[in-house]
């Protein structure tokens, strides 16, 4: 009989491990990420940083830039095409900035005048 129960055991050990392993891909590693590489966020700016990153909606992106100089706006669909804002969009100034991606669409922008296009950057998770 003794044996029985150390089989028992074993099976429900195994179980529990197996219950485990699933719910740790439930909940994905979260990454952050430097907006623009090694040369950050700016006038220069371009999207092939991008080309080798696997994003997921829980990263952040880190928009590094001097402090004055430029900004970050999250904005609409619409204020990402038209490089505008609207006075309900969060507008970041530190010059580090860490905001973290959502599922479905994100774009951001520098609001500053003559600053977008090319300062702007889309993410889509739909």
């Amino acid at each position: 009989m003794a044996e029985g129960k150390g089989g028992t055991v074993v099976v429900i050990m195994v179980i529990c491990l197996l219950v485990m392993a699933l719910q740790c891909d439930a909940y994905p590693v979260c990454s952050s990420y430097v907006v623009g590489g090694k040369t950050g966020w700016n006038k220069n700016f371009n999207n092939g940083w991008l080309a080798n990153v696997a994003l997921q909606p829980c990263d952040k992106f880190v928009f590094n830039y001097p402090k004055g100089k430029h900004n970050v706006a999250v904005v609409n669909k619409t204020g990402f095409d038209g490089c505008k804002t609207t006075p309900s969009d969060k507008v970041y100034t530190s010059g580090k900035d860490e905001i973290a991606l959502k599922d479905g669409a994100n774009y951001f922008i520098c609001s500053i005048p003559g600053q977008c296009p090319p300062m702007k950057i889309k993410v889509d998770f739909t």
